[in-house]
């Protein structure tokens, strides 16, 4: 080629990656994955629980947002062993009406005397969007009124984290201490991964928490 088309034409060299090396950014992934499974999967489901932390309180408050026996079983044993006397079941109140489902009631009471929890107080939840902030608001507000200044919040174990920040975020404002007690139902924090069920929760709760933790808790006003 001679001098002048060199002002019309470029000539560049490329590289291309191989199919081994293609194949190999597959298959690293696969078998990396694996094999670090159990740091990282106790990492992830660490960062969705709260740090149990248990204490003299007014009243045991277990999160009946989606009921489970192992909630009520935990309840009682704090209570039989003296951190309150006192047990909150929050209870949905039906669409159509500001009374609770007499089935969630119902559900309620049955597991509560299925785990020997004495005369638990039923408490109608209104629910409305985001339902688990204005569900401590209205919990807030009848501890206010009930001077109850220690609540010990029963909750499910990859549930716990977002539902520790709620609680401390309206709670703490008005003076009431709060203490976290996760239970793991059905999944735990060794074995979650080995399941469709605990991918799921799992990542439910991951996705649930980061959207409390950085759009509804900074962006709500304090009531």
């Amino acid at each position: 080629m001679g001098r002048w088309p060199r002002h019309l034409f470029q000539k560049k060299e490329s590289i291309k990656t191989t199919w081994k090396l293609r194949l190999a950014i597959v298959l690293l992934p696969l078998l990396v994955i694996p094999l670090t499974r159990s740091f990282w999967s106790m990492s992830i489901g660490q960062s969705l629980t709260c740090t149990e932390h248990i204490g003299r309180s007014d009243i045991i408050l277990v999160e009946n947002i989606d009921p489970d026996y192992l909630l009520f079983e935990r309840a009682a044993a704090l209570r039989n062993a003296g951190l309150a006397s006192r047990v909150l079941v929050p209870v949905q109140v039906s669409h159509a009406s500001e009374r609770a489902n007499s089935v969630s009631i119902g559900v309620a009471e049955l597991m509560a005397r299925a785990a020997q929890v004495p005369a638990p107080e039923i408490m109608p939840i209104r629910a409305r969007e985001p339902i688990s902030l204005n569900a401590a608001y209205q919990i807030r507000d009848f501890l206010t009124r009930e001077h109850l200044r220690a609540v010990t919040v029963v909750t499910p174990g990859f549930r716990s984290k977002r539902s520790s920040l709620i609680y401390q975020a309206v709670l703490a404002r008005a003076g009431i201490a709060v203490y976290c007690v996760p239970v793991f139902v059905g999944a735990a924090l060794e074995d979650w991964t080995q399941s469709w069920h605990g991918i799921q929760e799992v990542g439910n709760q991951f996705f649930k928490l980061q959207f409390y933790r950085f759009y509804v808790l900074l962006s709500t006003p304090r009531r």
